[in-house]
């Protein structure tokens, strides 16, 4: 017998049949997932059953294209595609795409399941979790020997016996957990499953009646999802119950993770997630009187200060030496040798202020000069009040809060607020096993305390404590948002830490493993996992929808009430100014006409009360010459 091993990825397009009656063993690696449902309807199938389903099969390398573009189409709709600007890129220069950055951040963080399997990328933006059949070419087809992936390396075993899933009933075990499962609040009515309710329980119905099978649901109480004992090598919870082959599935937010596969299988995953900070929303500050000033920092304000001051010497400086800005104030009498200059220094700033508020003026400037500082001046006013408008709206109807912290990096390097995780979980062991400094340093802080862990079966959960305690909570995303939107005063503090799935479990080697998969994978491109995950996180149920304060919300006086007070100050001063304009300018008349001061103050009083005429006061006054 001749054995060949052949490094060809394509080997299932190639007709190897006269070699396979010729006593050769032959071995391969196939890239393509035999099992992926990628919508693409001209794609032959690799394999069907055991044995080949076509003659004219799709080659590796063009399912890699296939799945190339869809990852970049999937990466591009999380983001803003329309926001992007192409931009022509030179591979001999040194030139760079400023948006390149985003797109590939975009596309490290997106997982799709494609005709290569699942296609994903690391933080050093190489491919992970590659997965590779290694089949043997047989008188009937292709038969799967073995495996190869990424993280494990080699594995040859017997191939999964395939059961039809059509007619069976399966034991599906779970635990009580919100909004995956959850027990009806009429369930002493009910018998069976219709007791239970929650994400996982529609999405299961919905996968029973694709595949024509039923289960019965058992809930095996406070066990948790599972947790390794390293001294025993024993697995409790769920993962145990499979182990002991007393479930046929596991239902619920089963973290997929390496341990755990290693002991069980799991589906392909129903939901992303990530690991991010449960925490409570901090108490909105009051309103800032003087809020319409943050729409600029203190710095421009005392630069539009001072530019209004230069800009004010500048034209009266420009006007006293422009013989344009000298006029004859009785253009009747052109003989008049006395000419006068509307621009004083009075004049000047109010010109200036004028403009910067928006207002006309009497003061117009008249020579070439004198126009161009001006326009010049308009132009920035015009810019400076746009960008002053543009921002007012935010700062007078958003509240202001005091955020204790921003992100995980925050919380580590703080000793005031305590954190902690479900002892034993997925995201126990995430913290446990990270070799990230920023994640090293959160697990010492976390293991210093033992009652920073939320024990299984413990009484008080980890949104309890975060409620009750000043306490942050590692958790979940998908749980962390249905949280959020149960509790109005909790909020979710930073982006997601990493990348992971829920599934469904199944004993290792369980033939209705991928018929479950493809269900769901057939689910996700439909769009149904996802109508039904909004059915329970924004639909029944949602407490918190709506009540984010709305950015066109009606302000209060609060908001606006420093204008008030400016107003109300101008008034005050300009009442004070009046005073003293009016007792200087009756004590000059009094100096003039030889009156009491008091008389003079009572006369020019007593006129203004009369509240009508415009003739001034005619008061007794010395002859011109005497002047």
């Amino acid at each position: 017998m001749h054995v060949f091993y052949l490094c060809l990825q394509d080997v299932h397009a190639v007709d190897l049949s006269s070699f396979v009656y010729d006593r050769a063993k032959i071995t391969a690696f196939q890239l393509i997932d035999p099992g992926s449902t990628t919508d693409f309807n001209d794609a032959p199938k690799k394999r069907k059953g055991n044995g080949v389903s076509t003659s004219k099969a799709l080659t590796t390398e063009e399912a890699l294209v296939a799945d190339t573009v869809k990852l970049l189409s999937v990466a591009l709709n999380k983001m803003d595609s329309r926001s992007l600007q192409p931009y022509r890129i030179d591979c001999e220069a040194a030139d760079t795409w400023s948006q390149g950055s985003e797109v590939f951040n975009a596309i490290s963080h997106t997982r799709i399941e494609g005709l290569t399997g699942s296609v994903s990328f690391d933080s050093h933006g190489l491919r992970s979790d590659i997965y590779l059949d290694i089949v043997e070419v047989t008188e009937t087809g292709y038969f799967n020997v073995g495996e190869w992936t990424s993280k494990e390396g080699l594995k040859f075993g017997p191939p999964r016996v395939l059961v039809p899933i059509s007619g069976q009933v399966l034991r599906a075990i779970t635990v009580v957990e919100e909004p995956y499962v959850m027990v009806k609040k009429d369930a002493e009515f009910r018998t069976g499953n219709d007791r239970y309710e929650g994400y996982a329980i529609d999405l299961m119905n919905r996968v029973a009646e694709e595949l024509n099978f039923t289960y019965i649901l058992e809930d095996k109480g406070k066990i948790g999802h599972g947790v390794h004992n390293h001294l025993t090598n024993e697995w409790n919870g769920l993962i145990g119950e499979l182990i002991a082959k007393r479930g046929d599935v596991a239902l619920g937010g089963i973290t997929i993770s390496h341990n755990r596969e290693q002991v069980i299988d799991f589906t392909k995953p129903f939901m992303r997630l990530g690991i991010s900070i449960l925490y409570r929303k901090p108490a909105a500050q009051p309103p800032d009187l003087f809020s319409f000033l943050h729409p600029f920092s203190s710095d421009v304000w005392v630069c539009i200060f001072m530019a209004l001051i230069l800009v004010s010497g500048t034209i009266f400086l420009l006007a006293r030496f422009s013989p344009y800005e000298w006029y004859n104030p009785h253009p009747c009498n052109v003989h008049m040798d006395i000419v006068e200059n509307q621009f004083t220094i009075g004049n000047s700033i109010w010109f200036m202020v004028g403009s910067l508020f928006q207002q006309g003026s009497d003061v117009w400037p008249r020579a070439i000069s004198t126009r161009i500082n001006a326009g010049c001046w308009w132009f920035f006013t015009l810019i400076m009040i746009a960008s002053y408008t543009a921002n007012l709206a935010a700062f007078l109807a958003v509240e202001q809060t005091d955020q204790p912290i921003k992100s995980a990096d925050d919380l580590a390097k703080q000793t005031e607020i305590k954190y902690g995780s479900y002892k034993g979980g997925a995201t126990y062991n995430f913290f446990k096993e990270s070799k990230h400094q920023v994640y090293q340093k959160i697990w010492l802080a976390m293991n210093e305390d033992e009652k920073n862990f939320v024990s299984p079966g413990a009484k008080v959960s980890g949104i309890q404590k975060v409620i009750e305690e000043k306490y942050a909570y590692f958790m979940e995303s998908p749980s962390l948002e249905y949280s959020v939107n149960q509790h109005c005063e909790l909020q979710q503090i930073g982006g997601l830490l990493d990348s992971k799935g829920f599934g469904f479990a199944t004993q290792l080697n369980s033939p209705y493993r991928d018929a479950i998969s493809k269900t769901i994978l057939r689910l996700q491109e439909n769009s149904e996992l996802e109508r039904i995950k909004d059915n329970w996180w924004k639909g029944k149920n949602v407490v918190c929808a709506g009540k984010a304060q709305d950015a066109n919300s009606e302000l209060g006086l609060a908001n606006v009430g420093g204008v008030f007070i400016i107003l109300l100050g101008g008034i005050v001063v300009s009442l004070l100014v009046a005073a003293a304009e009016f007792i200087y300018s009756v004590q000059k008349i009094t100096k003039i006409t030889q009156r009491p001061f008091c008389s003079e103050v009572g006369q020019a009083f007593t006129y203004a009360l009369k509240m009508k005429g415009s003739s001034p006061v005619k008061l007794a006054r010395p002859s011109q010459c005497a002047i």
